[in-house]
C-alpha cells in the first residue's frame, strides 16, 4: 500500500538536483550583493537619515 501511495503522490521531478541548488544559491548571492549595494548607497542612507530626523522632530 505504501508503494502505491508513493507512486501516486510522486511527481515527475520530486526535487531539485545538485546543479539546480548551485544555480539557485548563486542567484540568491548575486541578488543579495545587488541589494546590499543599493541599500548602502549614499542616496538611500541619506533618505533614511532624513526620514528618521523628520520622525524625531515630529515627536519633539
Amino acid at each position: 500500500m505504501s508503494r502505491l501511495w508513493r507512486r501516486l503522490t510522486a511527481g515527475p521531478e520530486d526535487g531539485m538536483s545538485t546543479a539546480e541548488y548551485a544555480v539557485g544559491t548563486v542567484a540568491a548571492c548575486a541578488f543579495a550583493a545587488v541589494l546590499y549595494q543599493v541599500v548602502t548607497g549614499d542616496s538611500v542612507v541619506a533618505g533614511l537619515g532624513a526620514l528618521v530626523a523628520k520622525a524625531l522632530a515630529t515627536l519633539a
